[in-house]
C-alpha cells in the first residue's frame, strides 16, 4: 500500500505548460476548473489533493487564486478526497489561518489539511510593506510559532462547548472556551477562536522537508513531503525525517513520508516536454509510460525510499487525466491503492486518531 497525494496549480508544474494545445489557460480562473481536478485525483484515489500557493514571483505569466478559498470552493461538491492548500505563515496572521482551516475541515466534514510555507525574498516582503525579508532559519522558527498557535486555537474549544440552551440563550459553555495565552519569539496570542473545534480537531499538518524546516516538521507534521533526485537520496531524506521525529518523542511510524514525483506521462512524453521547453527537475521526475511510474512507485515503498508519493503533473489537466485513467488502476492491481472507507476524515486514511484536547489532558 502506498499513499497517494496529487499537487496542482494553473496548468501545470512546467511553466510552458499553458502553451500547450490541450491546456485550458483561459479557465484557470473559474470554478469548474478546480472542480474537475479535484474530481480528476478523486477518481485517482489521491488520500489528498494538495492546492500549491505562493506571494512569489510566478515563472509563468497566469493569474493565481487563494488555495484556501479554491479548497472551500471545492469541498462541498467533490467527496472522497482530503484537500491540502499551502498557506504561507510568513505574512499571515495564525489566527486567521486557524479559522480558515478549521472552517475548510466543517465544510468538507473532516477532510482538511494545510501546508504551512515561509516567503523568503524582497519582493515577497515589499508586496505587503509590513517588514523586510528575513533569513530563511528565523522565517522557520517563526513557522513554528505559527503552527503552534494555529494548533492551540483548534483546541479552545472543547469538543461539546457548543450546547445551544434555548432555556438560557446560550449558545456556549464559557467554561469550555479556553485562552491559549501564547507567547513566543513571533506572536503573543491569548485566543479563544471563534470558530468551534472542526470534526478532525486538528486537520492534518503537511511541511516540506527543508533544512530549516525539519525542526518544525519534527514537531508538527504528520505528513512530511520531501524531493529528491533518486530513490537513494529519497531513502536518506525519509531517514533524516524519521530520525528527527523520534527526537522530538513523537512516534516515526505516525508520520508519513512523501517524495514529490514529476510526471509527464504517455507515449510521446520525452517529445511532449521538449517541446515545453527546458525545466530542471525538483524532484524525482518520471516522462514515460504508466507502467514506469508505477514501478517507480512500488520500487519507492519496498525499499523504504517513501511511504508514498506526491504526484506533480508538468501538465494539466491532461497530466492528472491519464493519471486517473492509466496509473490508478495499475497501482490497484499491485496492491499498492489506498482504498478509503466512505466518510472517512483525512486523519482517518492516514491512520491518524482524532487528537486529545491540550486544554482537557489528564
Amino acid at each position: 500500500m502506498a499513499y497517494l497525494a496529487v499537487e496542482v496549480s494553473g496548468a501545470g508544474r512546467h511553466p510552458g505548460a499553458h502553451e500547450r494545445s490541450d491546456a485550458r489557460p483561459d479557465a484557470i480562473l473559474t470554478a469548474p476548473y478546480h472542480v474537475e481536478l479535484a474530481e480528476l485525483a478523486a477518481r485517482a484515489g489521491a488520500d489528498f489533493l494538495a492546492l500549491a500557493d505562493s506571494f512569489a514571483e510566478p515563472a509563468d505569466p497566469l493569474p493565481t487564486l487563494d488555495a484556501v478559498a479554491i479548497a472551500a470552493r471545492v469541498a462541498p461538491v467533490v467527496p472522497g478526497i482530503g484537500l491540502v492548500p499551502t498557506v504561507t505563515t510568513t505574512h499571515t496572521e495564525p489566527f486567521h489561518i486557524s479559522k480558515a482551516i478549521a472552517t475548510l475541515d466543517l465544510v468538507s466534514s473532516g477532510r482538511a489539511g494545510w501546508q504551512p510555507t515561509v516567503s523568503r525574498t524582497p519582493y515577497e516582503a515589499e508586496l505587503f510593506g509590513r517588514k523586510p525579508a528575513a533569513p530563511t532559519a528565523e522565517l522557520w522558527r517563526e513557522a513554528a510559532d505559527a503552527v503552534e498557535v494555529v494548533v492551540r486555537l483548534w483546541d479552545s474549544w472543547e469538543d461539546d462547548a457548543v450546547i445551544r440552551d434555548a432555556a438560557t440563550g446560550r449558545y456556549v459553555d464559557r467554561d469550555k472556551l479556553h485562552y491559549i495565552d501564547f507567547t513566543g519569539e513571533f506572536f503573543s496570542v491569548k485566543g479563544p477562536s471563534i470558530t468551534p473545534r472542526s470534526p478532525q480537531a486538528h486537520p492534518l499538518v503537511v511541511i516540506r522537508e527543508e533544512p530549516d524546516s525539519l525542526a518544525v516538521a519534527a514537531a508538527w507534521a504528520d505528513v512530511v513531503r520531501v524531493a529528491a533526485p533518486d530513490l537513494a537520496a529519497a531513502h536518506a531524506a525519509r531517514e533524516r525525517v524519521r530520525d528527527a521525529v523520534a527526537g522530538t518523542g513523537r512516534n516515526p511510524d505516525d508520520v508519513a513520508v512523501l517524495l514529490d514525483v514529476e510526471t509527464l506521462i504517455g507515449a510521446d512524453a520525452a517529445r511532449e516536454l521538449d517541446a515545453m521547453g527546458p525545466l530542471e527537475p525538483s524532484s524525482v521526475r518520471v516522462v514515460d509510460t504508466a507502467d514506469a511510474l508505477v514501478d517507480l512507485i512500488g520500487t519507492a515503498v519496498r525499499d523504504g525510499a517513501a511511504d508514498g508519493v506526491t504526484l506533480v503533473p508538468l501538465a494539466l489537466p491532461s497530466g492528472l487525466q491519464v493519471i486517473a485513467d492509466e496509473v490508478a488502476p495499475r497501482l490497484a492491481a499491485r496492491g499498492l491503492a489506498n482504498p478509503a472507507a466512505p466518510g472517512a476524515t483525512l486523519r482517518e486514511r492516514f491512520g491518524l486518531a482524532r487528537p486529545a484536547n491540550f486544554f482537557t489532558k489528564v
